[in-house]
């Protein structure tokens, strides 16, 4: 049996969850790290594939006096969904009557993506943290649309019957090996089908051990101030925020080429 060498950075493993410094075992892994990779490939896998409890987040954002109503994409199931990006795109027939015009300022979605462990595991808790701060800048919401089998694009289209200004898409991002759980924010002003990757905004990473609640909260008002004040959205609108969600300085603006 091969003795397991270590790597010489091996002290840099407790500042990451990232694979490094995993050593090596004659020409391949250790065995822990092998079986390691497994479980968080396990874990990554199954997230894809796990069912959203959409009753349980649906309680969640009653519990915090939110209207909700659920919607559905023309994926009638996931493995349509995971082999169909183009169908999690738009709205089923159902879905689409039930839509009636509410115009606010911002539509909130809540998507179960690709991973709906990230959407029962973060949205109430961020949310908490983010509707006070949205009621504190008084931005009016519309009901809250609870989508499954969504991908991010299905956002404009219930913005839009809507007639919201902004519309937040909260999803579940693909899960890596080290995060399973991981929510995405995505920003679209004047919501329409057929807008892109480049007209929204992204915020990524949201969960405990990334972006934590607080910080992604101050980065979403901010955009979403920025958004209505210049009526845009994508890649003509910079986060001017640090690390923290707190807004940079005019200089440190500048400094750092969004000025």
């Amino acid at each position: 049996m091969s003795e397991v060498t270590k790597n010489p950075w091996t002290e840099l493993r407790r500042l990451t969850a990232a694979r490094i410094a995993l050593g090596r075992a004659g020409t391949s892994l250790p065995t822990s790290a092998h079986l390691d990779f497994q479980f968080d490939h396990a874990r990554a896998r199954d997230a894809v594939h796990r069912p959203l409890d959409a009753d349980a987040v649906e309680a969640a954002l009653h519990a915090q006096n939110l209207d909700v109503f659920r919607v559905h994409s023309a994926a009638p199931d996931r493995a349509t969904y995971l082999q169909r990006p183009d169908l999690g795109r738009r709205l089923d027939e159902s879905s689409r009557e039930k839509l009636q015009p509410n115009p606010c300022d911002l539509a909130l979605v809540v998507a179960d993506g690709l991973s709906s462990l990230a959407i029962e595991t973060n949205v109430a808790p961020f949310l908490a943290v983010l509707l006070p701060m949205l009621r504190q800048e008084n931005f009016t919401l519309g009901p809250v649309a609870l989508a499954a089998q969504s991908r991010v694009a299905l956002g404009d289209e219930i913005g839009q019957a809507l007639g919201a200004k902004i519309v937040l898409v909260l999803i579940g991002e693909r899960p890596g090996l080290s995060s399973p759980d991981s929510m995405g924010l995505y920003l679209t002003y004047a919501p329409q089908k057929g807008r892109t990757d480049a007209d929204r905004n992204c915020i990524s990473n949201i969960r405990p051990e990334g972006l934590t609640y607080t910080a992604a909260a101050r980065k979403t008002i901010y955009l979403l101030g920025a958004a209505q004040k210049r009526g845009l959205s994508g890649v003509q609108l910079k986060d001017e925020t640090d690390a923290d969600g707190l807004t940079l300085t005019s200089e440190a603006v500048e400094a750092s080429g969004f000025g």
